[in-house]
């Protein structure tokens, strides 16, 4: 883990699939959806310090015909159920090679939920798995932590400024500056 002393920030927004809820490729099943060991308890620790808390996520399963928005939108009102209401959600729907602008690691995700939150990319992080997730958060100017997984390759990990060991351990960072 970085050194570098975080500020807290006023919302922090996560990534779905493996780093909120067990990846399931492609999910269009909610009784499928599987929170991660701490989930539930890393996302009410962000309610209760009163910021915002919402989720990005690429389903390019929607753009590869794989599955529709309905079955999406079905996972996600599950995940609700299982770690309470988010205050924004933004889905990136489309195919790797659409070229849109909201696939990690572009930045287009996180700029909308800052505006609909009305925050400035700065004062929000977002916590994901992998590099694009990362990516994702710099390129918008957000800080990004990163916890990694099995999928997780070193180089993700190695270039990441912020690393966690769980998502317990990344709100403490990003509450308190330290782990």
């Amino acid at each position: 883990m970085s050194a570098t002393a975080v500020s807290p920030p006023r919302a922090i927004l996560f990534d779905r699939d493996g780093t909120l809820v067990t990846d399931v490729p492609y999910n269009p099943d909610p009784a499928q959806v599987r929170p991660v060991s701490g989930a539930r308890a890393a996302v009410e620790s962000v309610r209760a310090a009163g910021l915002s808390c919402g989720v990005l996520t690429n389903q390019s399963g929607i753009g590869r015909g794989l599955l529709n928005r309905e079955q999406v939108d079905a996972v996600n009102a599950r995940i609700e159920e299982l770690l309470g209401p988010f205050d924004v959600w933004e889905i990136c729907p489309h195919h790797p090679d659409d070229g849109c602008r909201c696939r990690k690691p572009e930045p287009g995700m996180i700029l909308a939920a800052c505006r609909r939150l009305g925050l400035d990319p700065s004062e929000v992080a977002y916590i994901g798995d992998i590099g694009a997730d990362i990516d994702a958060a710099t390129a918008a100017g957000a800080t990004g932590v990163l916890v990694p997984t099995p999928v997780t390759r070193r180089e993700e990990v190695e270039a990441a400024d912020l690393v966690a060991e769980n998502l317990a351990e990344a709100i403490s960072l990003l509450l308190e500056g330290r782990p």
